[in-house]
């Protein structure tokens, strides 16, 4: 039996492969206990509680990056958080301290190191966040899910998988594979050349009104949409054959099945789920912030299984002259199916919990 403590949180790039390493342990052993460790506003409050898990909190503390009021009091906020950890390890007689970035992970990886505890760190992005770069440095073994990723000595092993796209991955690469049921559940035609379009749970404004112009000509070309739009879109949902637009898919491997191409922001879990289930793309990295999400795709537009695309270019003239014509040429897109499944990791999971159980 082995008691394990998995921070982060914030996002569902923190949160999704958290819970799918917190699955890989329960299926190791019965004996295995998981806790994870978050902040009471992030997603894991309510997505690490329905998958069956004890969800710890502390405070969310984000680095200042200014001096104000809030910077002059963080030094102690953050040392409370950290002794918050040392009794939360002690108490539940943690024996491992895995992290995957966000505010709650970097006062668990000092308080690991402390109490003489092991951390394994997983950077999902190819640009790290500071908590990865701070507790990377004293790791007993990190990990990251792009090649290029800057931690020194890292273990390449991919992006943990949800068990439903490790599946998919699996069943796709076989020749005789059918979409037609997944394109069913979405109310499309079991036999027309698919897009699929997701700007992530929150939406792309800029994806999403650029397709919504666009509409016509993918019609035209007899392409079929299913649009996502996001939780946060003004555009209502619309079912009108060759076009189903929705704002919330809670079966992204059935969207995933269904298409035959995707145009998407390029966030690391989906980057690595297309990917891994040999999806080509066309992905238009958000341009605020700090640019992580060109650098995540950049190993994967080098292998040839995806295109980058600038925010400010991703035009209807753009779906209509480049991206339809891309669509239509089978040839190309098979290549680029086969050069996404190739540089995609579909075991990610089982990679990461065997480097984790290396250093118990």
């Amino acid at each position: 039996m082995t008691n394990y403590l998995l921070a982060g949180g914030g996002t569902a790039g923190h949160v999704n492969p958290l819970l799918a390493l917190a699955d890989r342990i329960k299926s190791d052993s019965a004996t295995n206990k998981v806790f994870a460790l978050g902040t009471a506003e992030g997603l894991e409050k309510d997505l690490v509680p329905a998958r069956g898990y004890e969800l710890l909190t502390i405070a969310r503390l984000p680095f200042p990056r200014r001096l104000n009021s809030y910077a002059l009091g963080f030094p102690k906020a953050f040392s409370n958080a950290i002794r918050q950890c040392e009794k939360i390890i002690q108490q539940k007689n943690i024996q491992v301290v895995v992290g995957f970035g966000g505010y709650a992970s970097a006062p668990a990886y000092l308080a690991a190191k402390r109490l003489g505890i092991p951390v394994v760190v997983h950077e999902a992005n190819a640009l790290p966040g500071w908590a990865n770069k701070l507790g990377s440095k004293f790791a007993a073994a990190n990990a990251v899910a792009f090649k290029s990723t800057p931690i020194k000595g890292a273990h390449f092993v991919g992006m943990p998988l949800r068990h439903e796209i490790e599946h998919l991955a699996v069943a796709s690469a076989k020749a005789d594979f059918d979409k037609s049921a997944a394109r069913e559940h979405f109310g499309l035609d079991a036999n027309t050349i698919t897009l699929l379009v997701t700007g992530g749970s929150l939406g792309a404004k800029k994806i999403n009104q650029t397709i919504e112009d666009a509409r016509k000509f993918l019609s035209a070309a007899g392409i079929q949409v299913l649009h996502i739009v996001g939780g946060k879109s003004e555009l209502s949902e619309v079912s009108s054959g060759d076009y189903q637009r929705i704002k919330y898919c809670d079966r992204m491997d059935l969207a995933i099945a269904a298409s035959d191409f995707a145009v998407s922001r390029a966030g690391a879990s989906t980057v690595s789920e297309f990917a891994a289930v040999g999806l080509p793309a066309v992905y238009i990295p958000y341009p605020v912030g700090n640019g992580e999400q060109k650098f995540n795709v950049r190993d994967l537009v080098n292998a040839g299984g995806g295109l980058m695309v600038p925010d400010a270019e991703f035009t209807p003239d753009y779906v209509a002259e480049k991206l339809i014509p891309l669509m239509s040429n089978t040839k190309v897109v098979t290549a680029m199916r086969s050069a996404a499944r190739a540089a995609g990791i579909a075991d990610g999971t089982d990679r990461l919990f065997k480097l984790v159980q290396g250093v118990l």
